[in-house]
This record gives structure tokens, C-alpha cells and sequence, in this order.
């Protein structure tokens, strides 16, 4: 993903210096819309994080009983403005961008789809029938929160971390599933219907609580043997509950080292500088990212 915005903050500058004056050309509309090294695309991006948090806001009082009686008119439109808004992002970042298909394809052109389907689906289930789907299709468009993240660097830091440590971590969720199975199914021969677990699914959701220590304390084993099992239960989950945290941890820690790393000197090839460093802390030149 680095390597991507490398790439595109490359084509953004190369673009931006052949751009013609025209101000709905492809090159300048790149420039505007992926760009944030021109005062038009810092604009750009302000406007539109300030249009992604209102929109949201305006879902959140959407939800309010009492609000969507009394401003009901106001709230949808104001949210069929934001969409139209986001409609037109979206087609003018498919119209600019030099590969359509990838922009499309890609995490974040998937977000932007995302969030201006909502709005445009629910004209299509108008009936009393279907309130509960328009209910759904409201929620959804609070994922909009999520075009923030191509905004900021950590968000881009962490989804590459949790990408590398993917593997890993689908192995601990595999090996932990199998534990509450077996627990899982223990349970049930030892306690049975009886004291509440009445089929191995229902153990299973209880070995999952137990594990994760959260206890809801909805069913409880009663037996000498099944209290013995829990405790055995309780302690895997405090064992094994910080695994995915060390595999994120170093992941994160491994694509910080690269992030400053990739901050090197053009003069003394010196790397390992902080992201909002300007000079070299070795010859003191300004620094580039590579």
C-alpha cells in the first residue's frame, strides 16, 4: 500500500507540472481529487472530511425518534445532498483516474460505492413491507466514516500491519475455534440440557464467552466436574487472549521501521528519519521519501 502512494503522489507531481490550464481536464481533476501537495487539494480533502463527519452526524439524528418526527423533512434533505455530493466524487474520481478498473476494484473505490448505494436503494423499497430494510440501508451509510482513512497515515499504517499479520492471525482464530468446539462439546456431555446447555451450539456460544472472558452469566455449569472444566475454559482464554495482540503489535512495529525507512537523505543516503521530518539529521539537507 506504501508503495501505491509512492507511486501516486509521483504521478500526482508529474501531473501536476504538465497539467494544462483547463480546470475540468483529466490531469487537473487528478491533481485536485488524489493529490494533497497542491493548496486545491488540500482544500478538496478538507471539504470532503467535513462533508463525510455531517453526513454521519446527520444519520446518527436520523435515528432519533423524536428528531426524525420533528426535522424529518430537513434530515433527508440534507442527506440526498451529500449523496448527490458523493455521487459526483465518485464519478469524477472514475472519470480522472488512469486506471478505472483498479480505482473501482480497490479498497477504497469499493468505500466510496459503498457510500452513496444506500440512499439510491432505498428508493426502490418504498413499501410498509420493506421499513425494516430502509432502516438497514440508513445504518449503512454510517460506513462512510470509513473514507476517512485514506487520510490519515497511521489508519494506512495499521490496515497494512493487519494485512501482513492476516495469516497468523487466521491460524489463532482457527486453533481458538477448535478449543471451544472441544470445550464446547465436553460441556455438554458433562452438564447437559438439564443445567441449560441444551445442544452443542449453545456450548460452543458459552465456551466462546467464557474464553473471551466476557461471562454473561445467562448459563452456568452446576456439576463439580463442569465448574472444573469452566475454570480450565477461564484460564485458556487469559493464556491465549494476547496473542493477536503481540502478532498485531509486531507487525505494526515492522511497518514502522519500514515507514522511516522509506524517509531517506538524497545527499548521504541516510534513512530511519521521523514522517515529519524535513532535514537530515546527518548532513542536515532537506529529505525526500523514496
Amino acid at each position: 500500500m506504501s508503495e501505491n502512494n509512492t507511486t501516486d503522489k509521483k504521478v500526482v507531481e508529474s501531473r501536476s507540472e504538465s497539467a494544462p490550464d483547463s480546470l475540468f481536464s483529466k490531469d487537473r481533476l487528478y491533481t485536485v481529487i488524489f493529490g494533497t501537495n497542491t493548496p486545491a487539494g488540500k482544500l478538496f480533502d478538507l471539504v470532503l472530511i467535513c462533508s463525510i463527519f455531517i453526513s454521519v452526524v446527520i444519520v446518527i439524528i436520523d435515528s432519533v425518534s423524536s428528531a426524525s418526527a420533528s426535522y424529518g423533512t430537513l434530515l433527508i434533505a440534507l442527506e440526498w445532498l451529500f449523496t448527490i455530493l458523493f455521487t459526483i466524487e465518485y464519478g469524477l474520481r472514475i472519470y480522472c483516474s488512469p486506471n478505472r478498473l483498479g480505482y473501482a476494484r480497490s479498497f477504497y473505490g469499493i468505500i466510496d460505492l459503498l457510500a452513496i448505494l444506500p440512499t439510491y436503494l432505498s428508493l426502490f423499497f418504498g413499501s410498509g413491507t420493506y421499513l425494516i430494510v430502509i432502516r438497514l440501508l440508513r445504518v449503512l451509510r454510517i460506513f462512510r466514516i470509513l473514507k476517512l482513512i485514506r487520510y490519515l497515515q497511521e489508519a494506512n499504517l495499521l490496515l497494512r500491519a493487519i494485512i501482513a499479520s492476516r495469516r497468523k492471525v487466521m491460524v489463532f482464530f482457527a486453533t481458538v475455534f477448535v478449543l471451544a468446539v472441544i470445550f464446547g462439546s465436553l460441556m455438554f456431555v458433562i452438564e447437559g440440557p438439564e443445567n441449560g446447555f441444551t445442544s452443542i451450539p449453545m456450548s460452543i456460544y458459552w465456551t466462546i464467552v467464557t474464553i473471551t472472558t466476557v461471562g454473561y452469566g445467562d448459563i452456568t455449569p452446576h456439576t463439580t466436574a463442569g465448574q472444573v472444566l469452566a475454570s480450565l475454559v477461564m484460564l485458556t482464554g487469559y493464556s491465549i487472549i494476547a496473542v493477536p495482540t503481540g502478532i498485531l503489535t509486531a507487525e505494526i512495529n515492522h511497518e514502522m521501521v519500514l515507514d522511516r525507512e522509506r524517509i531517506v537523505c538524497s545527499n548521504c543516503h541516510t534513512s530511519g528519519h521521523e514522517r515529519n521530518a524535513k532535514f537530515c539529521r546527518n548532513c542536515g539537507v532537506s529529505l525526500e521519501i523514496t
